[in-house]
């Protein structure tokens, strides 16, 4: 199945430019933790300018932090969760700048839609 989350990341480095994101300027970093060890991954963004690095410990200067366990962000990279309602109800830690978190959850895949009456289920 691959790693969603590693993907997710990937992929956004690939693009360089997120019109979404436009507006923004800033740095979030996004603590995986999965077994009791922690990946890191800092998205830079400048004003819809991205990158993304791997970082080995804490960053100093992440104007946000996002810290949750890797079966979240697995879902939350594959769609099936959302980052602010994850927060409201205590499932991530967030620490920081929450704009960025709101602005930055634009470009997390949104829920699977289907046609009405059609539920996905096979």
């Amino acid at each position: 199945m691959g790693d969603p989350t590693a993907a997710f990341f990937d992929r956004l480095d690939q693009r360089g430019h997120e019109p979404l994101l436009g507006s923004m300027t800033g740095r979030v970093r996004f603590d995986v933790v999965d077994n009791g060890e922690t990946r890191r991954w800092l998205v830079a963004i400048d004003k819809g300018d991205v990158s993304v690095s791997q970082v080995p410990g804490e960053e100093p200067g992440a104007d946000c932090t996002v810290r949750a366990e890797k079966s979240f962000f697995d879902r939350m990279c594959s769609g099936q969760e959302n980052a602010m309602s994850a927060v409201l109800r205590g499932a991530v830690e967030c620490s920081g700048d929450v704009e960025l978190l709101l602005a930055i959850q634009r470009i997390f895949p949104g829920p699977q839609r289907y046609p009405l009456g059609e539920t996905g289920a096979r």
